[in-house]
């Protein structure tokens, strides 16, 4: 394993950095190109018609800086090209959606809409059981929404405002993740593998194409990212609100929550961390209580779990679902995996809890990779996470060495 990853660190350091970016931005230019012409989904082909020229540019970029060897800079083009293979296709497609196209934009954006929608009129997120089952059954999935309450916030422009190419979901989950992410990088700025963190959760290909054409774990990914970095920097009060939106808006986030709050422990700050961490959750979750308590279990428990009235089309081939389709009673067996690693992890980190922002983003990565591919029902999508954190933990460990360091130097200077 330490020769792999000498490797890999040889690699990552090849030309300043540069190598590895080329290859980054030509894979994901090939990979937008297939999309693009291979894709049954009509908003991912769109999205890699536009994409596919966006990497390559910066792969050409890329290449001016190895023949001028002047690494610098890179942070810089990793942001243009978010801006090229996210932004531009999003605004693209949400443009096109509300002049009539009714292919430009995957089911997930419409049921956030569709939250903001009920929450403005019936004060809750939901439709209860009697309401879905009324709805004409090709369409009945879009009747469920399988979110924490505070994903209806996405909703609410559309709803107000009506149907504009600005009040489209997508619009706003970009908004709310350059915000995060803005913000996360501030405080990792002076970090060498701050341009991996940061085209882990930009540009990498599984990342961008999810924004502009569905986009709703993108803006929760980017607050736990928040949160990791807050937490790094000491601002555990900030890293508990910032994780606590992120739960309140999709139960991904918890297991993120979970380990944070175990890294608040085991340095003695839970008092800061815990009330915001929990407190905003249990809040966004009053309003669908009081309204239509039944409606919420139906939505957020009972459908994700296999018990709806339709079936969640949530089925990557991992583990989980193949073991859950091809083996007598597979669903238990998968959910019996599923609980035993969660159990197996719960231990490690009472045994060793993590007392670093680097560990714990280790712990999320590996843990939400688990359980991503234990699930009986998932999505190829849900890799973003796992991707995007342990690359984050790279950051978070030159961070904690960096501070580490400062700080001794400041007691050998007293």
């Amino acid at each position: 394993m330490t020769k792999i990853g000498g490797w890999l660190g040889r690699v990552d350091r090849a030309a300043g950095g540069l190598a590895a970016d080329l290859g980054l931005y030509l894979l994901s230019a090939a990979f937008a190109l297939i999309t693009a012409l291979s894709s049954t989904l009509l908003p991912h082909r769109a999205w890699g018609a536009v994409a596919a020229w966006g990497y390559l540019i910066a792969a050409l970029v890329v290449v001016g800086q190895m023949v001028l060897r002047r690494p610098a800079g890179r942070a810089v083009i990793a942001w243009v090209t978010y801006g090229a293979v996210v932004l531009l296709p999003l605004v693209l497609q949400a443009v096109q959606r509300a002049g009539g196209r009714t292919d430009r934009a995957q089911e997930e954006v419409v049921v956030v809409e569709h939250m903001g929608e009920s929450l403005v009129h019936s004060g809750s997120p939901y439709l209860g059981r009697a309401s879905i089952a009324a709805i004409p059954l090709d369409e009945r999935l879009l009747g469920y929404r399988p979110y924490q309450p505070g994903m209806a916030i996405f909703g609410l422009p559309r709803a107000v405002a009506g149907e504009h190419w600005w009040t489209d979901a997508r619009i706003w989950f970009a908004v709310a993740t350059v915000a995060a992410l803005g913000a996360a990088v501030a405080l990792l700025r002076s970090h060498p593998h701050r341009v991996r963190a940061i085209q882990s959760a930009t540009v990498l290909p599984v990342t961008a194409l999810t924004l502009a054409t569905g986009g709703d774990d993108i803006p929760v990914l980017a607050l736990c990212l928040l949160a990791l970095a807050l937490a790094a920097t000491g601002r555990y009060g900030w890293s508990g609100a910032a994780v606590g939106a992120a739960a309140a808006c999709k139960l991904l986030a918890l297991p993120v929550l979970a380990v944070l709050a175990v890294l608040a422990i085991a340095t003695g700050n839970w008092r800061r961390f815990l009330p915001p961490a929990i407190g905003l959750p249990l809040l966004t979750l009053i309003p669908p209580l009081l309204v239509d308590p039944d409606a919420l279990i139906e939505n957020v428990l009972r459908f994700p779990l296999g018990h709806g009235l339709v079936t969640s089309p949530a089925q990557s081939p991992f583990p989980g679902y193949l073991i859950a389709q091809s083996l007598p009673g597979g669903r238990y067996v998968a959910a019996a995996l599923l609980v035993a690693a969660a159990v197996v992890i719960g231990l490690l980190l009472l045994r060793r809890p993590p007392r670093t922002a680097a560990t714990a983003a280790l712990f999320c990565g590996y843990g939400l990779l688990t359980a991503i591919l234990l699930m009986p029902t998932t999505r190829f999508g849900y890799l973003l996470y796992p991707a995007a954190l342990l690359v984050w933990a790279t950051a978070l460990s030159n961070h904690t060495a960096t501070t580490a360091a400062r700080h001794d130097t400041a007691l050998y200077r007293q």
